[in-house]
């Protein structure tokens, strides 16, 4: 594989973009907005000049980190002569399944198609193709650049080499690889949903406030960020997606959103992206600063 073309320029895909780019991937970077993409190069020129002040690469690696990526906004153009394409739009299954209809059309038949979906079924997403066995999950953490996980999912009819290509790509990232199978969540998000939306039924029904629940998690559980804050980052939204998904694939009424977080969603309080959400972000004369709303 020596071209790329990743589908999406928000958050995840400036990141995934980032990362194949700085491993020397060529890689053409894809979105409908022409802002989204110039606002994408942005980001990923800043979150180089943070690696550069720490040491971690240099400024002839931005340079080249950089120039290795080429924006377009049309797919057909982006995908036509790429190895691998790595779909990270809105995690909106409608939207995806158009993605990769379009994808399956103008990607060379030996393209493997690659989603970076955190709940949606990629048995699902690979129907919508006539290369279901080249179709196959790649779900990579926030932020891209820094996490090193990568969540590979196989499809019902993913094929074992497609994997394997896909294990040693992420290998090659400097990622950790993990292969699981197609079922609602994955593991990554079946396991931390629940508890996020456990930590908001505790606020939900005052047992604790914000601060004293992810304190309690932070300092005896010894995670690094307490669930209520950790959703913000991920948005109110797209964790209401996911427990969405559990709770429409497995029928298990455990999986039920919290109605705070339903509420919260509904009036536009998404976390970091909004501005607020479990806590308040405003901008510091040198960072954010944070506050709990509750």
């Amino acid at each position: 594989m020596q071209k790329v073309a990743v589908i999406g320029a928000g958050t995840m895909g400036n990141g995934i973009a980032h990362v194949f780019a700085q491993t020397g991937y060529a890689v053409t970077l894809i979105d409908v907005s022409a802002a989204a993409l110039e606002k994408a190069l942005q980001t990923i020129g800043k979150n180089l000049d943070r690696q550069i002040a720490k040491g971690a690469v240099t400024e002839e690696q931005k340079t080249q980190t950089l120039a290795n990526i080429t924006p377009l906004t049309s797919i057909p153009e982006g995908v036509r002569d790429v190895s691998l394409v790595v779909e990270a739009a809105t995690e909106n299954v409608t939207l995806k399944l158009k993605i990769f209809q379009d994808l399956d059309q103008h990607a060379h038949p030996d393209a493997i198609l690659a989603t970076n979906t955190s709940s949606i079924s990629i048995t699902k997403i690979a129907a919508a193709t006539k290369r279901p066995g080249k179709v196959i999950g790649m779900h990579f953490m926030n932020p891209v650049p820094v996490m090193k996980l990568v969540e590979i999912i196989n499809g019902y009819a993913t094929d074992k080499n497609v994997t394997q290509q896909i294990v040693a790509l992420s290998e090659k990232l400097g990622k950790v690889p993990c292969v699981v199978n197609d079922y609602p969540g994955f593991i990554a998000n079946r396991i931390l949903m629940p508890m996020i939306n456990e930590a908001i039924y505790s606020l939900f029904e005052g047992v604790a406030g914000v601060a004293e629940i992810d304190t309690v998690m932070k300092l005896g559980m010894a995670h690094p960020m307490g669930p209520l804050q950790l959703a913000d980052f991920i948005g109110l939204d797209v964790c209401l997606s996911i427990l969405n998904v559990l709770h429409d694939g497995f029928g298990n009424p455990k999986y039920a959103p919290c109605p705070l977080l339903v509420n919260m969603v509904t009036a536009g309080y998404l976390g970091v992206k909004s501005g607020e959400g479990f806590y308040k972000y405003t901008a510091g004369s040198k960072e954010l600063v944070v506050s709990p709303r509750f």
